[in-house]
């Protein structure tokens, strides 16, 4: 008796996922394996991926786009809760995981699969996003994860995939692991698992080397509307062409670059390469016109928001209770942030040099330090007073 009858696959046509469809059938007894490519941006990489998949032995193959919803129900949020990892990692990757899941769950759904599976190792934090997900928007569904159980090698894997028909990597596999999607990409393993060896040049291919950059620079301004970004220099986008559009002009000045050693979900430190123009770029603009139309007390309260919600996503929490409620937050928040951001970009560097808000809380009459100032000087001193009136009276009962 196999563990499942019917199983939706999650499947991007590499060896490991493709010798998951006669593992499944041979090893695990089940029945029909019905594979799910997602489009999330990969480009060309889909081209021949039914093909492979039925070649591999699946019933069916499915290739679904999934890039418009991807940008406008997981990106965009992302940004309107100025979310960086540790700081640094706009989530481009982790962000498409919660997406997979729910695509597979919809799939199982619909097709009456009683399983879904996915080509993960123990090791990564994709295990745990499918899974923990997967478990949220349907706990009934068994989870399969081929990879983390078969102690199969690299050179093992191949070979068990050639004995049922499926073709080794023709030509020598490059060293690094990388994943692809509209938002970014991310690079890893062979010699940059040392922290010390710099990346090399032709790991990368939305970012142009700095020496490579145009020298002058280019000014393009990102409206917003509710914390979502609309326009280009006034023209309006859909989702998919601002980032496509984006991604281009602030790649091609050597802007989205981010090496740093992060903490994964499973306790281990993993050293990771990312490139993610539009989307580091969205959030630094989207955090300015912030300062613009929100009060003081939103604005500082939602960073420690900020911090929780992205360690949730990052940690494959994305359907949790918490992050529901502060998605709930973070929505209440974004009403009055629309507006302009003035981006330069010139030589790796995207510098904000400039917003405006018809929401703007920002009162020049206030601010200036002309004849024009409204502001009541003589209130101050009675404020002042009564603001240090504690560490007045500490200071007075410990001298």
């Amino acid at each position: 008796m196999g563990r499942a009858d019917k199983v939706i696959l999650a499947y991007s046509g590499g060896v490991d996922t493709s010798v998951c469809i006669p593992y499944l059938k041979e090893e695990w007894g089940v029945k029909e394996v019905i594979t799910l490519a997602a489009d999330l941006g990969q480009g060309d990489e889909l081209g021949p991926i039914q093909k492979k998949a039925l070649d591999s032995g699946a019933s069916e193959s499915l290739v679904i786009d999934g890039k418009e919803r991807f940008v406008t129900d997981y990106a965009f949020p992302s940004i309107q809760a100025n979310a960086l990892y540790e700081s640094r990692y706009p989530l481009s990757t982790a962000l498409a995981r919660p997406m997979i899941a729910k695509m597979l769950v919809e799939a199982a759904e619909k097709y009456g699969a009683d399983a879904v599976a996915h080509g993960c190792t123990g090791k990564g934090n994709d295990q745990v996003r499918f899974d923990v997900g997967i478990a949220a928007l349907n706990p009934s569904l068994k989870v399969l994860a081929p990879a983390r159980e078969w102690g199969m090698s690299r050179e093992e894997t191949i070979a068990y995939g050639e004995k049922f028909g499926i073709p080794s990597p023709v030509k020598k596999s490059s060293p690094f692991s990388i994943d692809r999607n509209l938002l970014g990409r991310s690079i890893e393993a062979g010699p940059l698992e040392d922290p010390m060896v710099e990346p090399p040049e032709e790991i990368f291919a939305m970012t142009q080397a700095i020496a490579d950059t145009p020298n002058e620079p280019d000014y393009v301004e990102i409206g917003f509307e509710q914390g979502i970004p609309v326009s280009l220099d006034g023209r309006a986008l859909g989702p998919i062409a601002l980032i496509t559009e984006l991604n281009d002009r602030v790649g091609g000045h050597g802007i989205g670059r981010i090496d740093m050693v992060e903490n994964r979900v499973v306790g281990i430190k993993s050293r990771e390469i990312y490139e993610a123009p539009a989307l580091l770029v969205l959030i630094q603009a989207h955090r300015d016109l912030e300062s613009l139309t929100l009060t003081a007390d939103v604005t500082q309260y939602k960073q420690t928001i900020e911090q929780t919600y992205t360690n949730l996503v990052y940690q494959g929490l994305w359907y949790s209770p918490l992050k529901t409620a502060l998605d709930a937050f973070v929505k209440q928040t974004q009403e009055r942030v629309s507006g302009v951001v003035r981006v330069k970009l010139f030589k790796g560097s995207a510098s904000i040099v400039g917003r405006r808000s018809d929401l703007s809380i920002y009162s020049p009459d206030l601010a200036t330090y002309t004849a024009d100032d409204q502001f009541d000087h003589k209130a101050a001193e009675g404020f002042i007073y009564i603001w240090g009136l504690p560490t007045r009276v500490w200071a007075e009962k410990t001298r």
